[in-house]
């Protein structure tokens, strides 16, 4: 079900089944964002079928946070027109071009070109793997991007952080409210790690941001200030 944060902003919550990340949506006036594409055109159907049932339109637009597969290869399935950073983009142009069978897999494992836990979930959400297909961005930025949908503005930022180095957030500044995808998140593809100087750098910005609620791709909605007391506890603990 979707979640509903204001008469603009709603999110489809995350599902550990198969690792599906939140996906966002922005109503505005003119035009429609969603933020993040899903992990396969199941996961963007079940979003639109909310979408609909909630009589939302279906989003004109589609911005991605990064390049992880759980967050884009539900692109394809998608009829409006997709936003990436270049980062961003350089790796759906990359990934488009891999094979899915059993062997290149398995090689991606072993040249770490991929992870295990990702590699389990893609097999676990695409029983045909045949069913793959990336799409590179029809739009692409370098650091930042501004949206007018109409009535309300999303400012898109690439940011980095601790999780992927192309980490981009949408930034509804009317509603106070930020997208940041998983880039609070842990590095998952070298060790499981925040970076401490990644992870300070991180905080400092989102302090000086004016936002107060956040959504992040793999949990539900929070404050400023509880996701900022999350970030300094694992600062605290980080290496």
């Amino acid at each position: 079900m979707l979640t509903k944060l204001s008469n603009r902003i709603y999110y489809l919550p995350n599902n550990t089944d198969t690792d599906r990340p939140a996906l966002g949506y922005i109503a505005g006036n003119q035009y429609a964002l969603m933020i993040d594409a899903g992990n396969s055109s199941k996961h963007v159907q079940l979003f639109t079928q909310q979408l609909a049932h909630a009589n939302l339109a279906y989003p004109n637009f589609v911005g991605i946070t990064h390049w992880h597969w759980d967050h884009t290869y539900g692109l394809s399935s998608i009829d409006a027109v997709s936003i990436a950073c270049r980062l961003t983009n350089a790796e759906l142009i990359k990934m488009s071009k891999w094979c899915w069978d059993d062997e290149a897999m398995h090689q991606r494992l072993q040249d770490g070109s991929d992870i295990e836990f990702c590699s389990d979930m893609i097999i676990k959400e695409y029983p045909n793997r045949k069913e793959i297909c990336i799409k590179p961005a029809d739009i692409v930025f370098e650091d930042e991007l501004k949206l007018d949908l109409g009535g309300i503005t999303c400012e898109i930022k690439r940011i980095g952080g601790p999780h992927s180095e192309d980490s981009v957030i949408y930034y509804i500044t009317e509603e106070k409210t930020v997208f940041l995808g998983d880039c609070t998140y842990e590095d998952l593809y070298y060790g499981n790690l925040f970076y401490r100087d990644k992870l300070k750098t991180l905080i400092d910005y989102l302090k000086t941001l004016d936002f107060e609620i956040c959504i992040q791709g793999h949990c539900i909605h929070q404050s400023k200030k509880a996701l900022l007391q999350d970030l300094e506890n694992e600062l605290a603990q980080s290496v």
